[in-house]
């Protein structure tokens, strides 16, 4: 008797320090919110639109714990690198070509129209699209508004998150309604999954009705995609980069990089240095489809199964792909699937 009302306690004082967590947490939440408030007001943002919003919002847990489980976050050391043959196994298979293609011919003429306008090729808004959401078949259904404040408060990326919540807020304030604005638990939204900012700085009118509607028009989710490459740097009739085979006889370490990104560091450091595609066709390397960029192109070498597999040369525009995401694997899988449904 005496051990189960020990145990009946414990389970009361448990209950009790979690309830005061909780209780401690939330009055913490509130209270920066209250900061916020103070900051989106200096932005621009509408007191209108923050006494709308702010007092409706309440930490999101599964955020936070999707938020720790991310790479630099606080689940554990980094992961080894891996191959990349298992991931393009699973991102560039049969069923997600086979939509791409359909996908492809069905928008070909709004895709036509901004590719004339933008020089990026019809086939890589396509691969994106696919990517993010499998051509829009899922876009999320976490609400931004209490995931980015969630985030914001946990504090790891607070800048960040802070500044996406402000600019989702603005959105609000330009009159789209926050029960359209729902996307993934880290803030990317409609079918190029663009954070706030971005859909601030780059969304884009593709079908002529005056608005940017990425979440129910196929036409301004193209058109902004294209125009975020566009922003990046993409170069127009030049390839991403191109399949090779690598001599046995070739020298690694005298191309191995000496340059230290600033941005992602862990991934550039995957590629070697800067070779005209003269200099690398000199090399040894041979292009696996027969075709070879013109010899003035700059080029980088990754081999992301290791020596004695597929690599790839890849030129300025990767890393326009790099930059909408930050991952070697991603931006692979992209270029292949854009030569996929183009093919």
């Amino acid at each position: 008797m005496r051990k189960w009302c020990a145990a009946l306690l414990g389970v009361w004082l448990a209950a009790g320090t979690a309830g005061g967590a909780a209780a401690q947490g939330e009055a913490g939440f509130q209270a920066y919110l209250s900061q916020v408030r103070g900051r989106a007001l200096a932005a621009g943002v509408t007191a209108r639109t923050l006494d709308a919003v702010l007092p409706t919002l309440s930490v999101n847990p599964r955020v936070i714990e999707l938020d720790r489980g991310q790479p630099g976050g606080t689940a554990g050391p980094p992961s080894a690198v891996l191959n990349f043959a298992p991931y393009r196994a699973r991102h560039v298979d049969a069923a997600r070509i086979s939509r791409g293609k359909r996908a492809y011919a069905a928008n070909r003429t709004r895709l036509s129209r901004i590719e004339a306008e933008t020089g990026v090729p019809e086939s890589i808004m396509v691969a994106i699209w696919g990517h993010e959401t499998n051509y829009g078949s899922y876009t999320g259904d976490f609400d931004l508004a209490r995931s980015l404040a969630t985030l914001a408060y946990e504090g790891r990326r607070r800048a960040l998150f802070e500044g996406e919540l402000i600019a989702l807020l603005k959105m609000m304030d330009r009159g789209i309604p926050r029960e359209r604005l729902k996307g993934s638990w880290a803030g990317a939204m409609g079918h190029p999954q663009f954070l706030p900012s971005i859909y601030l700085r780059l969304a884009r009118d593709g079908d002529g009705d005056g608005q940017a509607d990425i979440w129910r028009s196929e036409a301004d989710a193209l058109a902004s995609i294209a125009n975020y490459f566009v922003n990046a740097g993409w170069r127009a009739g030049q390839p991403w980069g191109v399949a090779v085979n690598v001599p046995a006889s070739f020298n690694r370490g005298a191309l191995t990089t000496r340059t230290i990104s600033p941005r992602c560091p862990r991934v550039f450091e995957r590629h070697s240095r800067w070779r005209t595609m003269r200099e690398w066709r000199q090399l040894g390397m041979v292009p696996q489809a027969g075709r070879w960029p013109a010899d003035d192109v700059l080029a980088t070498l990754i081999e992301p199964d290791g020596p004695g597999r597929t690599a790839y040369l890849l030129t300025g525009n990767y890393r326009v792909i790099l930059d909408y995401n930050c991952s070697n694997f991603y931006a692979l899988s992209v270029g292949l699937l854009a030569d996929a449904v183009a093919g």
